[in-house]
């Protein structure tokens, strides 16, 4: 069935809606938000082949930092609130970006938009750089007539994002540089400065612990495939990275996340802090609780986050509460949650609350990630402790053996 892209507007109280939809046709559509107490003012067909479904090979090699899609919204509220047309902000834009590839994409949007194309429609078209989100609250800004105050909020949105990833990326940063120099480190022992010491222990007639074995094993395998190491590393780098875009790799790392002991802590409080905020950001916006809600499960990368919402919004449709939709998800949804969306319910005022409860989290995640060094710091050291106690004690042992044999 075709996808369309739809505002209406309340019957009783006035209120503005949109989003996307799929139905049979308009008279379809038109029908079910009239079940729903709205009244259908404008809908468009979505073109798949003008909507950027198909993207270049090349693309998928490239792409535009978060930070920079975040400017862009900034500044091009700020251009159009100041009275500048959406043609004249977008060349002025595409003047100030530094990012070549970005460069290329405004310019071209800008031609889609001098050729009558309206903004979402020239975004969409780049899928890999502007999510559902983004093209959906431009459209809904674009029909009405307020896109500097949702440009406004979509910055906000992607600023309290880039914060929030910015924060999970340096805190777990430390560790992973330490890991990785402890590989090298090891990988250089076996390969180079151990087999001096190891051949020594070869030609003593004694026999050797099962340490100091595994030590002499292990290094003439890193000797005898040294080529091979690091074509296995950048293997499984590349195998990991196609794999975790799959669905199976994608539920395999979600799986993992959310219930490794120190991790999960931050992906449960980063997932309900995205969650918060761009679904307060969508309200706001006036996308409908539905629309939202599919917006949602496909922004969060988490699949648990995912498919709970999808199946919260069939419970919708049949008249169940978010709330009592979140509630039943206890294992990725902390009761907080359920708790204070039950207070915005009752109160009519949601958005607002969830804004509050995203500020929550995300002053949650800021005080984990301060901490998160404290606590991998002693961890850390004593996996480097026990890596030098470990080879210490392989090459200490023959040593000793050759000393009682001596006496």
């Amino acid at each position: 069935m075709p996808k369309f892209i739809y505002t209406a507007k309340n019957i009783t109280t006035g209120e503005s809606r949109g989003g996307d939809t799929v139905a049979k046709d308009e008279r379809e559509l038109a029908w079910r938000l009239r079940e729903e107490g709205f009244l259908l003012t404008s809908a468009k067909q979505m073109d798949e082949a003008a909507s950027g479904v198909s993207v270049q090979f090349m693309d998928r090699f490239q792409s535009v930092p978060l930070k920079e899609r975040m400017i862009f919204a900034r500044n091009l509220s700020v251009m159009i609130s100041s009275g500048l047309t959406l043609s004249r902000s977008l060349s002025n834009l595409i003047a100030q970006m530094k990012n070549k590839y970005f460069q290329k994409i405004l310019a071209q949007i800008f031609e889609d938009v001098q050729g009558g194309k309206t903004l979402s429609e020239s975004l969409a078209r780049y899928p890999n750089v502007f999510s559902e989100l983004f093209v959906n609250m431009v459209y809904v800004g674009e029909i009405s007539g307020n896109l500097d105050k949702v440009l406004d909020i979509l910055a906000i949105q992607l600023e309290k994002e880039h914060d929030l990833l910015s924060k999970v990326k340096g805190a777990l940063t430390y560790p992973t540089v330490v890991v990785v120099a402890m590989i090298g480190i090891a990988i250089l022992m076996l390969t180079y400065i151990l087999p001096k010491i190891l051949s020594v222990f070869k030609d003593m007639n004694v026999e050797l612990p099962a340490m100091t074995v595994f030590v002499i094993t292990l290094s003439d395998f890193f000797r005898a495939h040294y080529i091979f190491i690091p074509s296995f590393f950048i293997g499984m780098l590349v195998f990991l990275k196609f794999f975790l875009k799959t669905a199976s790799g994608k539920r395999s790392l979600s799986f993992v996340t959310v219930r490794t002991p120190i991790i999960k802590n931050i992906i449960i409080k980063v997932n309900c802090a995205r969650f918060a905020r761009i679904y307060s950001a969508l309200l706001k916006s006036g996308v409908s609780v539905v629309d939202a809600l599919n917006i949602v499960s496909r922004t969060l990368s988490n699949v648990y986050y995912k498919d709970a919402l999808t199946e919260g919004v069939a419970a919708i449709q049949k008249g169940t509460d978010l709330s009592d939709v979140i509630a039943a998800h206890p294992r990725i949804f902390p009761i907080l949650v359920p708790q204070m969306i039950e207070v915005g319910e009752e109160t009519g005022k949601t958005e607002v609350v969830l804004e509050k409860l995203a500020e929550f989290y995300e002053a949650e995640v800021d005080q984990i990630t301060k901490n998160l060094s404290s606590i991998i710091e002693p961890i850390l050291m004593l996996l480097i402790g026990g890596m030098v106690g470990f080879f210490a004690v392989a090459m200490m042992q023959p040593m000793y053996s050759v000393l009682e044999n001596i006496k």
